[in-house]
């Protein structure tokens, strides 16, 4: 079973804004999640009801959700490791 993998609005603005290197690192990254969702990734701390992920790709940080009833990985936003945890 493969997982579909979908970005916010936000995600995409924000992927636009990258360099393009960093850009295509982490789109294909992200798409090698998609067989197996939970071998790259990190629960981020104090979000226990409803969890979030991190997924490391070199100096950047993929902030996504990991919807398994719809077989979905949700792409929130993403950014560079000093300033993407602020909100978490």
């Amino acid at each position: 079973m493969s997982y579909r993998v979908e970005y916010t609005e936000r995600a995409r603005k924000e992927l636009h804004k990258l360099p393009p290197e960093v850009s295509k690192q982490i789109i294909l990254s992200v798409n090698e999640l998609k067989d197996n969702p939970f071998a790259a990734v990190k629960k981020l701390k104090g979000t226990k009801r409803h969890p979030l992920y991190t997924h490391r790709v070199g100096e950047y940080r993929v902030i996504l959700d990991i919807l398994n009833d719809r077989l979905l990985i949700l792409i929130l936003e993403m950014g560079h490791r000093s300033k993407i945890y602020r909100k978490y």
